[in-house]
């Protein structure tokens, strides 16, 4: 049985469309996810300072500072990935031939 190529494409049309930037709460494309990602990593970095300086000041468990200086330099090592591979995209993007 052959399928008209238009018969598929109004089915295709009328078919009802998961919005999945709804569903989970997301209205952003890559760029807010990105921005959300670096205000994440700064609040990271933030917690671990603030760990360092209480623990300078004798306020804060070993454990703890170990803990939130780990956790940022796992973040500072994610970002520095991150833009090494968006730089080199864009290398690639600039290489292209026109």
């Amino acid at each position: 049985m052959a399928i008209d190529i238009a018969t598929a494409l109004r089915a295709y049309s009328q078919a009802p469309k998961a919005d999945t930037a709804t569903e989970t709460g997301d209205k952003g494309g890559f760029g807010d996810v990105l921005s959300k990602t670096l205000s994440d990593a700064v609040k990271t970095t933030r917690a671990g300072e603030a760990a360092m300086s209480a623990s300078a000041a004798g306020k804060a468990d070993l454990v703890d500072v170990v803990t939130a200086v780990s956790n940022a330099e796992t973040t500072l090592e994610t970002v520095v990935a991150l833009r090494d591979r968006v730089i080199s995209a864009y290398q690639d993007i600039m290489r292209m031939p026109i």
